[in-house]
């Protein structure tokens, strides 16, 4: 061969080489990143335009797709959408997903790796690719009357199985409905997206677990009871310092109980009894006593400052970051004000661990996911998130939150033939014209507890300035139990 051609053919060659490295590349290389660019419509197509399974409570698909005559081929549908929008999410074309759709994606689409052997199936026999099933572990009694008795008052419900951590209820109020998120037409979901956005009651906020969280108000005195007898230095029967008014060291500001009442004889009381009537400067001041450690060491034994999803993220609950402050500020803290926020979830667990026996379950939201046969790839396995406390504190808070709802602030909260044990809480909002935060969390039957449960209600629900837990929060906890119980 002469010169020319053999340079000829390098140069060919060489061409020959760098198309297929560049194809390789560009299949196996960038595949990840071209399947990620949201320019790449047969990828939405694939994504969105399949056979997704469907999302289930109690046997009834709340989320389930149907085939519609259109490119993407099938049409994400959501029955009783606001009512389990906390919980399923939205699956959309266009503000991708959240929720349960998000967060078991994989299960849903059938890509995920439980999944393998089915997929295989599909390969030899021709068929197309489904999704499994999600089985999440809502009561659907609960998640109803959870909404209802909310009516149009902004908060959010919680409701969990003490003994396991499935969650029971999980609503959040104002909500939103994801079918108008789940259509294929651009224009109509972008505009139901910015009239979303632009509501003030902040309708995509799952309240439940996320957003700007909570002041517990005096919900939080449970963590400061908690604190003291495990302390080995109090029982409920112990006396503790009960002034009208406490003043902490290094402020001429000082702590009133709710009302300006005097709590016991006006200079001590039992612990039973300030909890009983929702004492603050008891509690004040023996967190003061006590410590900033040792109120952080037991808030975060219940689950505060801790990661955690259920499967979404939950945001942790805090004390915020100057509770150790001074003094002041650490008596603010000890009656749920100041700094202190929470998600309704953290004051669920807070009831669910006393419930418990002080063994404190990590909440749950998935019960079950099948394959497009309905056969189990993967069941929730019950597992302990920490104990908080040991049983015998259990046991004599149990005794003191039963004696609040039989003979004190949380009477509202009873349930005929059931014995209750709860704690009310008013968070007041410290700004002008705010009214406050209502707040009741307990847990049923007292001897054998099914159901431990917190409700908020913001700025007061229907009664605005009015309000107190007792009065706002503490009879839609007791509707939730009555639901639940089957009363």
């Amino acid at each position: 061969m002469n010169s020319p051609l053999r340079r000829l053919s390098i140069v060919v060659l060489a061409m020959f080489v760098l198309l297929m490295g560049n194809a390789s590349w560009v299949q196996y290389g960038q595949a990840g990143a071209l399947n990620d660019d949201p320019r790449n419509v047969r990828t939405i197509y694939r994504e969105y335009g399949q056979d997704r399974g469907p999302i289930v409570v109690a046997g009834e698909e709340v989320a389930f797709s149907e085939p519609v005559n259109d490119p993407f081929g099938f049409q994400r549908i959501y029955a009783n959408g606001p009512l389990y929008a906390p919980v399923t999410g939205h699956f959309s074309v266009v503000f991708a997903s959240t929720g349960i759709e998000d967060k078991s994606n994989a299960v849903l689409n059938g890509t995920d790796s439980s999944l393998l052997f089915q997929r295989i199936q599909q390969l030899f026999t021709g068929g197309s690719q489904q999704g499994g099933s999600v089985e999440v572990t809502i009561d659907p009694a609960a998640q109803q009357a959870a909404w209802d008795l909310l009516g149009d008052q902004r908060g959010a419900v919680v409701a969990l199985d003490p003994s396991t951590g499935a969650i029971l209820a999980l609503v959040s109020k104002p909500s939103y409905d994801p079918n108008a998120l789940a259509g294929h037409s651009t224009s109509e979901v972008n505009d139901a997206w910015q009239a979303l956005l632009a509501d003030e009651t902040d309708p995509l906020i799952n309240r439940t677990i996320t957003g700007d969280l909570y002041a517990p108000g005096s919900v939080f005195k449970l963590v400061d009871t908690a604190m003291l007898l495990e302390s080995g230095e109090f029982t409920p029967d112990s006396e503790v310092p009960a002034p009208t008014v406490y003043t902490p060291p290094g402020t001429s500001t000082g702590i009133k109980n709710p009302g300006g009442a005097v709590c016991g004889n006006g200079t001590t009381a039992t612990l039973t009894e300030a909890l009983r009537v929702s004492c603050n400067t008891p509690f004040a001041q023996l967190a003061v006593q006590q410590g900033a450690e040792a109120l952080q060491s037991q808030a975060q034994a219940f689950g505060f400052d801790q990661d955690l999803t259920i499967p979404m993220t939950v945001t942790p609950s805090t004390l915020g970051s100057d509770f150790d402050s001074n003094d002041p500020a650490l008596a603010q803290t000890a009656i749920g004000q100041r700094s202190v926020r929470v998600t309704p979830l953290q004051m669920a667990m807070v009831s669910a661990a006393i419930a418990n026996d002080g063994e404190l379950m990590r909440p749950y939201l998935v019960e079950t996911e099948r394959g497009p046969n309905l056969d189990v790839s993967n069941q929730a396995d019950p597992s302990v998130f920490a104990r908080p406390i040991s049983a015998s504190t259990a046991s004599m808070m149990t005794e003191m939150m039963v004696n609040v709802v039989e003979n004190g602030t949380g009477w509202p909260g009873q349930v005929s033939g059931v014995s209750v044990a709860g704690k009310t809480g008013t968070a007041q909002s410290g700004v002008e014209g705010v009214a406050p935060t209502a707040w009741f969390t307990a847990f049923a039957p007292a001897d054998d507890p099914q159901i431990a449960i917190a409700v908020v209600v913001e700025e007061g629900g229907d009664l605005g300035n009015e309000a107190t837990g007792a009065q706002v929060a503490a009879p839609i906890a007791a509707g939730v139990i009555e639901a639940v119980l089957g009363q």
